[in-house]
C-alpha cells in the first residue's frame, strides 16, 4: 500500500508556501493528510488567521473522505445542496467543499493523501497546492 511520507509532506508544504509567495498571495496555511485522513504535516504562515488550520483541514478532509477534490465537491454542493449537507452531518461538520482541497496520487495512480490550502482565494489556494504536489513528484487532482 502506498502512503505519503513525512519527507514528501514537508516538501509539499515548503513548495506550496513558496508558490504562494511567488504569486503574492495572502499568508497561507497548508495541511497534508494521509490516505486515511490523518494529519501528516501542517504549517501556518505568519500573519495567517488562527482558524486557518480548521479550514485547510476541512478542505483536505472532504477530498480524502469523498474521493473528490474541492472543485468537484463545490459543483456537487451547487447541484445537490442536500447531499453535501448530509455528508457534512456524517463527518461532524468537518467538510469544506471548495477548491483548495486536492487529492494526491503517486505516479502509479494510487491515492496517497490530500492537501488542503487556505488563505487566499480558493482557486489560488488550489494552484499553490498543485505546485507543491508536483514538486514532490506526485500527482494532484484539484
Amino acid at each position: 500500500m502506498s502512503e505519503i511520507s513525512l519527507r514528501k509532506a514537508r516538501s509539499i508544504i515548503k513548495t506550496t508556501l513558496a508558490k504562494g509567495r511567488e504569486m503574492d498571495l495572502k499568508p497561507l496555511s497548508v495541511v497534508v493528510l494521509d490516505a486515511g485522513g490523518h494529519i501528516k504535516a501542517f504549517e501556518r504562515e505568519d500573519g495567517a488567521a488562527a482558524g486557518r488550520f480548521q479550514i485547510a483541514h476541512g478542505k483536505a478532509y472532504g477530498a480524502i473522505m469523498l474521493g473528490m477534490p474541492g472543485s468537484a465537491q463545490m459543483a456537487r454542493a451547487e447541484q445537490q445542496a442536500y447531499f453535501m449537507a448530509a455528508v457534512n452531518g456524517v463527518f461532524g461538520g468537518q467538510v469544506i467543499p471548495v477548491p483548495g482541497g486536492v487529492l494526491v496520487h503517486d505516479k502509479r495512480g494510487n491515492l496517497v493523501g490530500a492537501v488542503g490550502v487556505t488563505g487566499d482565494t480558493s482557486d489560488n489556494d488550489a494552484t499553490a497546492a498543485l505546485a507543491g504536489i508536483e514538486a514532490a513528484n506526485l500527482v494532484g487532482t484539484a
